[in-house]
């Protein structure tokens, strides 16, 4: 069960990045991020928030594939607690994703959010005392 939702966490980490890598690079898909503010193509300014997105959501999956043992060729090791940091954040982007103005990101932002964390949950919880 554990590497059952890693997997699905980091597939759905890999979507995400994909889609803020194509805000990053001009795609003009602003309606369905940071709350719509910017429709089409984000601003060049903005777009470093969808680089910082990527720089961090890949740090996250990172730490729930160690969690999930996906990864163990890392030389170095995160501490326990960074998957329930991992847990954290997702509540947070599920609850993000839920009030945003943003018709489209509740649409399809949402239901991934919902998805990442109980996946994150999973894992947390199952590897708590490992």
């Amino acid at each position: 069960m554990v590497k059952w939702a890693g997997w699905v966490y980091l597939v759905l980490t890999v979507v995400i990045v994909l889609f803020q890598l194509a805000l990053v690079g001009g795609a003009p898909w602003g309606d369905f991020a940071l709350g719509g503010q910017f429709p089409g193509q984000l601003p060049p300014a903005i777009r470093v928030v969808s680089l910082v997105n990527v720089l961090i959501l890949l740090l996250l999956g990172t730490v729930v594939a160690q969690a999930a043992a996906l990864l163990n060729r890392l030389r170095f090791t995160f501490p326990r607690y960074a998957m329930w940091l991992v847990v954290g954040f997702s509540a947070v982007a599920l609850f993000v994703n839920l009030i945003t103005p943003s018709a489209g990101e509740r649409m399809i932002w949402a239901p991934v959010a919902a998805v990442m964390l109980l996946s994150s949950v999973i894992v947390a919880w199952q590897t708590r005392k490992a």
